[in-house]
């Protein structure tokens, strides 16, 4: 080969080199610029809400994951709506997403969760492994998901003196901004409940619950004025169901809403599958309690004409009324 050959090899091979590196130095500085704002972003959006009492928090927020990816780290996250009387803690926070595909995001949350509201209710909740992912658009997030396993929750109302645990094994929640308004879809298998001091409420059972918040798509990126709170909230719930197998279901449906002391009003309908069933699980779960439960049970059975029954069930701050007019039970308030 001749020298003025090899020489122009030589110089396309350096000039390539060359064009590598540059690249790799501006997409290095770039990365880390956008990192630098976009940790600057974070920390202003979490502040921006404070005219409206909400305030979060992200300890040591710092964005990681070069050279593929970036994600925002948090070692505790914290907000506060002092507005609605509602605070909640968060354990860390990892995030990722492409930089070829910013717009979905995976994040996991670490336990505990802790939530108290100035009407008494502290919820805490901890779990075995938390994992979401979002769809971001231009502004806000368009829909979430998230799957958490083996999780447990405690609460406790200090208004009522009523505690109970809810676990589950394997739990979905889904949300979706649909308009103004906010779908979310939510399924729990494996679960069980107990109340303080008594034994378990039920066997272990699949649920799945599936509404509408009216007006509030925005809870699903914090841009909703209201924060978390459902004080003032409408709402549809198409379907709330309890399923122990064999046949054993129960579903309520219709309109609801919490007015702004947190009550909750509505009008259901309660539909139960195999009412002997669910009165023979309910009275080993509350022997003294079984005397009663037969005459419900036999009550419910004549309403529905046999195995299965229909009943309107009417909420009215609280209050829980058979019928319309029979008091059953009081909610209360959020």
């Amino acid at each position: 080969m001749a020298a003025s050959s090899r020489t122009g090899v030589s110089g396309k091979l350096w000039l390539l080199a060359c064009g590598v590196v540059i690249f790799i130095a501006l997409y290095t500085a770039g990365w880390f610029y956008a990192a630098s704002v976009l940790r600057q972003q974070t920390l202003a959006l979490l502040g921006s809400q404070e005219q409206q009492g909400i305030t979060a928090d992200c300890d040591e927020a710092e964005y990681r994951g070069y050279p593929f990816r970036i994600g925002l780290f948090c070692s505790k996250v914290a907000v506060d709506d002092r507005q609605n009387g509602i605070s909640a803690t968060f354990g860390a926070l990892r995030s990722a997403a492409q930089v070829y595909n910013p717009s979905h995001i995976v994040w996991e949350l670490d336990a505990p969760v802790q939530v108290r509201t100035s009407h008494g209710l502290a919820v805490s909740t901890t779990w075995q492994n938390f994992q979401s992912s979002l769809i971001a658009k231009l502004r806000g997030v368009e829909r979430t998901s998230a799957v958490i396993e083996n999780s447990r929750t405690s609460i406790v109302s200090s208004a009522t003196g009523q505690a109970f645990d809810i676990g589950a094994q394997h739990t979905e929640v889904h949300l979706r901004q649909n308009g103004n308004d906010l779908d979310a879809a939510v399924t729990l298998e494996g679960t069980d409940a107990t109340m303080k001091d008594m034994p378990q409420l039920l066997p272990r059972l699949t649920a799945n619950l599936d509404l509408t918040l009216m007006g509030r798509a925005g809870m699903i990126d914090g841009s909703d004025p209201n924060g978390l709170a459902l004080y003032g909230t409408q709402g549809e719930m198409r379907t709330f169901s309890m399923d122990m197998g064999e046949g054993k279901l129960v579903t309520v449906s219709g309109p609801f809403s919490f007015d702004e002391e947190g009550y909750l009003s509505g009008r259901l309908k309660l539909r139960i599958e195999r009412i002997d069933a669910w009165r023979d699980s309910l009275s080993k779960a509350f022997p003294d309690l079984a005397p009663m439960l037969g005459t419900a049970g036999n009550m419910l059975s004549a309403l529905g004409g046999g195995k299965n029954a229909s009943l309107d069930l009417s909420i009215k701050r609280g209050k829980v009324f058979a019928g319309g007019f029979v008091q059953i039970g009081e909610i209360p308030p959020i």
